[in-house]
Order: structure tokens, then C-alpha cells, then sequence
């Protein structure tokens, strides 16, 4: 396959997402000014789940180009093409942290934490300036390593002579992130989450934004991949069963992954049982937010891992479909029982709120399709790629020979 991709989409389906993002936008708009205190935490909520994304799908691909992976090698262009939305995802994050920090966050008040003597560390490390330069640094690397895997990967397409060393150069990219991303993603995590309650503190919280970052990753790129395999873009050459498997499989382990960090972390707040520790979790399982902390755990691992634990299920495209579109409203479910329990007393679950998740949604659609139509869908000049194709051409047609030892 050569030359971009042509992703085709309706008019009609490209008309509803324009205009579910205009509606979105105009709720957001008119959220802030009438009712800051329920929108600020649904823009931090879905502006997250956006950035989230956006760097799940880099890591992904870090993860397979240094470990050499060769069955995702023709998908790489599917998370490539989700990295398209970190632009658009750092900057909203850092309108929904600067503009709603006074509605989201006590260190943003001038003496805010001056009382409190327990907070000598958090103190320093909260102040605003220091919280808005480590944002910066942490969007802007996320930024520059997608640039630079898109352009290496691009430039593998244009140049035939540079395969080999374009490939060198994205793990190499790979090499750098990985630690990088361990580290940043800490940051996010505590600055823009944690940070709401700064009274509560877990040693486990980053671990477990990484899980929840991680399968929702996985499941935005299967989900994706499938979908392109279903309407043609993705031969079955470059797209075949064991590769959806192979999917299937790491939706699989990785949802159960996040249900062990979860675990870990709720049984030893629990058992501990220290008033400084449980006070996270007492908001949380209490009155109405006990059925959505239930949910949280449903959707999340227990229908995920029901539903996979089978061959034929990771294989079964509807299904694994229908088990990524849960899963990826499992971690949006995910993140705001994270943020709303912080700033309400009762859950708020209504239009606003699927307005401005709608409309991101869409957004994510519309940027996806735009990042697959800018480049061949599967990529060209890859070594990996050459090599199978290589190993195919000799196992189906191996050379013959006769009694004496002479090639036919």
C-alpha cells in the first residue's frame, strides 16, 4: 500500500460531530459563567481523558519499538494517528488547571495550606508557579517526542534508503520516553489529580493513573483497528486474526492490571484504616458514590476480563468492540470519580456532562481520522515489515531441489 490513506467518513457522520462539539463548546462556555463549580470539574475530566489518550498511544508505541515487536509493526500508524490530539489536549488541559484552579484546587488560594503544619513539603512543591512550569515541561515533552516519532516514522515513508536507519532512530526515541514518560506522567498525576485533596496522599496513585492511561490506550487502538479492518483500509495481510488477538490480549492483561493496583491500593488504605489515608475513599463509598465506585470496578475489570477470558472473545470482533467502548467509558468513570467526589457532595450526572464528554468524543474522532488520512495507512520502507514480508515470500514458496542438491 502506498501513498495517504483515505479514511472516508459520511457527510452525515462528520456533520453530527461538528455539531456535537459545538455543543459541547457552547455548554463549556456557558458552564463557566453560570455554574463554575460543576463545569471546571467535567473540563478537567474530559480534558485529561484527551491528553490521557494522546500519550497512552505514544507509550504504546514506545513500548513495542523497544521491545522489537514485529505483530504490531503494520498498526503503527493507527496510534500515531491518536498522539494527533495531544496539541489539542495540552492546551486544553492547561485551560481547565489555569482558568478553574480557584474552583479545583486549595493551594491556588493565597495561604491556602498556611495552616497547616503536616504540609511543609506540599507547601513548597504546591506553589502555583512551580505547579504551571511543571505542567509546561510535562505537555511540552509529551509534544516533541510525538513529534519527533511521527516525523522519523514519515520520513521512513518518503525515503527507501532510510528505512533502516529511521528505525534505529525511533527506538532509540523509545529509549528516552519510556523513563521519561514514568516520571512526567507521576507529575501530571499528582498535580492535576491528586493535588485537589492535597490532605491525602498514596504512593500508589501513579501507578494506578499509569494502569487506567495504559488500557484505555489499548482499547482506543484496538477499537480503531478494527474498525478499519471492518471498512478495508487494513488488509487482512496487514491486519490478520492473531494481531486482533494479540489486542484482545493485552485489553486482557491490562484491565486486570489496573483491578490489582486498585485492589492493592484500596485494601491497604482499608486495612490500615489510618484517618489521614481513608478519607479519599470514605467520600467515595458513601451514599450515592458507593454504586458509582461498584461501577467503577464492573466495567473496568470484572465484565472486561468475564467477557475475554476466552480465545474465541479476543478474536470475535463485536465483541472485542463492544468490550472497548466499555472499557474506554470505564476509565472517563475512572477519572471522574477521581475528580468529582474532591469538589461535590452528591454526583452530577447529567446534561452538561454528556454534552462536554460528547463533544470531545467527537473532537478525538474528527483528529484520529484527520492523523490516519495524512499518511499511508500502513508503513512503508519498515524493516520489520520487510522482513515478514521476506519470511512469507520463503515459507510459501521454498526452493525446491532435485535428488543431487541443485536448486530448481
Amino acid at each position: 500500500m502506498s501513498g495517504a490513506a483515505t479514511i472516508q467518513i459520511s457527510g452525515r457522520v462528520r456533520a453530527l460531530a461538528l455539531v456535537l462539539i459545538v455543543l459541547g463548546a457552547a455548554t463549556a462556555i456557558v458552564g463557566v459563567i453560570l455554574a463554575p463549580e460543576r463545569t471546571w470539574p467535567n473540563l478537567l475530566v474530559d480534558f485529561s481523558y484527551l491528553a490521557t489518550v494522546g500519550v497512552s498511544a505514544l507509550f504504546f508505541m514506545a513500548a513495542q519499538s523497544l521491545t522489537g515487536a514485529r505483530w504490531s509493526a503494520s498498526l503503527r500508524r493507527v496510534p500515531e494517528a491518536f498522539t494527533a490530539i495531544l496539541p489539542v489536549g495540552a492546551l486544553l488541559v492547561i485551560i481547565a488547571v489555569f482558568f478553574g484552579r480557584s474552583v479545583l484546587y486549595p493551594w491556588s488560594h493565597p495561604g491556602g495550606l498556611a495552616h497547616e503544619p503536616a504540609f511543609a513539603g506540599k507547601n513548597q512543591y504546591l506553589q502555583p508557579s512551580w505547579v504551571f512550569i511543571r505542567m509546561i515541561i510535562v505537555l511540552a515533552s509529551w509534544l516533541i517526542f510525538a513529534g519527533l516519532f511521527r516525523r522519523a516514522s514519515l520520513h521512513q515513508d518518503q525515503h527507501p534508503e532510510l528505512g533502516l536507519a529511521q528505525h534505529k532512530k525511533l527506538t532509540l526515541y523509545s529509549t528516552l520516553f519510556l523513563p521519561l514518560f514514568a516520571v512526567t506522567l507521576t507529575i501530571a498525576a499528582f498535580d492535576w489529580i491528586l493535588s485537589m485533596d492535597p490532605r491525602w496522599f498514596s504512593t500508589m496513585y501513579a501507578v494506578y493513573v499509569f494502569a487506567g492511561t495504559f488500557v484505555q490506550g489499548i482499547a482506543a487502538i484496538t477499537l480503531a483497528t478494527i474498525a478499519l479492518k471492518k471498512h478495508g483500509a487494513l488488509s487482512a495481510q496487514h491486519c490478520a486474526d492473531h494481531q486482533i488477538h494479540d489486542l484482545g490480549k493485552m485489553l486482557f492483561a491490562f484491565s486486570t492490571f489496573w483491578a490489582y493496583i486498585w485492589t492493592c491500593q484500596y485494601l491497604l488504605i482499608w486495612y490500615g484504616n489510618i484517618p489521614d489515608e481513608v478519607t479519599h475513599y470514605v467520600s467515595r463509598t458513601n451514599g450515592p458514590w458507593l454504586y458509582l465506585f461498584a461501577l467503577n470496578l464492573i466495567v473496568n475489570w470484572l465484565v472486561p476480563f468475564t467477557v475475554l477470558l476466552s480465545v474465541r472473545a479476543k478474536r470475535t470482533t463485536n465483541v472485542l468492540r463492544a468490550m472497548c467502548i466499555l472499557v474506554l467509558f470505564g476509565h472517563w468513570l475512572d477519572l471522574y470519580m477521581l475528580v468529582a467526589p474532591t469538589v461535590w457532595t452528591t454526583p452530577k450526572l447529567g446534561i452538561p456532562e454528556i454534552a462536554i464528554a460528547a463533544g470531545c468524543c467527537a473532537l478525538l474522532f474528527l483528529v484520529v481520522v484527520r492523523g490516519l488520512n495524512q499518511a499511508s495507512v500502513v508503513p512503508l520502507n519498515d524493516p520489520i515489515l520487510a522482513y515478514e514480508s521476506a519470511h512469507v515470500i520463503v515459507h510459501h514458496h521454498p526452493v525446491q531441489r532435485n535428488l543431487g542438491g541443485v536448486e530448481q
